[in-house]
């Protein structure tokens, strides 16, 4: 079965996400990341997006209080900077929408993105940050290159690195609407996608 996952409980979770665009390439050091390689080989990523694979491929956290992976991530020294990346066919600058406490220490930032003759909102989750960049603040206008934090551990003891997700704005939600925080990624507001649909190529 595709689109879920069985939990602990022995129940299917049944759940939407989009997947990798075929036209993308599935290699993910293919694309741009706000972290520099940390894995041997200029590797990027340790853990890759998995919700589109059938369930036994799916990971496993090791309290198995978590199913699936909705994002990628990206190991990197404590402190790294992480700097914001543009998406592809973005229009204007991103702009930060939360900044706190979610995936540990967490900053979500907002960007509209051209796509299939339409402007779609995307939002981008930076998780377990050590610390969050001062201009960092809801409201603010981010352009690329802006360090919006550093890697860090929280919400993730002593496994350090970055939690970078990409989710969708559905067409009918008014961000302006929506309150800050957990939220912005509940399945009414926004669907997670595989991060290669809209990160940039190198």
């Amino acid at each position: 079965m595709t689109n879920a996952h069985r939990e602990r409980s022995g129940k299917w979770a049944i759940y939407e996400q989009i997947p990798r665009l075929p036209e993308r390439p599935a290699e993910y050091e293919a694309y741009r990341y706000p972290v520099p390689p940390g894995m041997p080989g200029g590797k990027y990523v340790v853990s890759g997006y998995d919700l589109d694979r059938p369930d036994p491929l799916q990971r496993r956290g090791r309290t198995l209080s978590h199913v699936g992976h909705g994002g990628l991530d990206l190991p990197q020294v404590k402190g790294t900077p992480v700097a914001l990346v543009a998406l592809e066919h973005q229009q204007g600058e991103a702009e930060v929408l939360f900044a706190g406490k979610l995936f540990g220490t967490t900053v979500i930032t907002r960007h509209a993105v051209r796509e299939g003759g339409r402007t779609r909102d995307y939002l981008v989750l930076y998780g377990h940050l050590d610390s969050i960049a001062a201009g960092a603040s809801p409201g603010a206008k981010v352009p690329e290159g802006t360090v919006v934090g550093a890697v860090g551990d929280t919400g993730s003891p002593e496994l350090v690195h970055l939690h970078l997700e990409i989710r969708r704005v559905r067409d009918a939600v008014d961000l302006g609407k929506v309150p800050a925080g957990g939220s912005l990624i509940a399945e009414s507001v926004s669907v997670v996608c595989d991060p290669r649909n809209v990160l940039p190529l190198k």
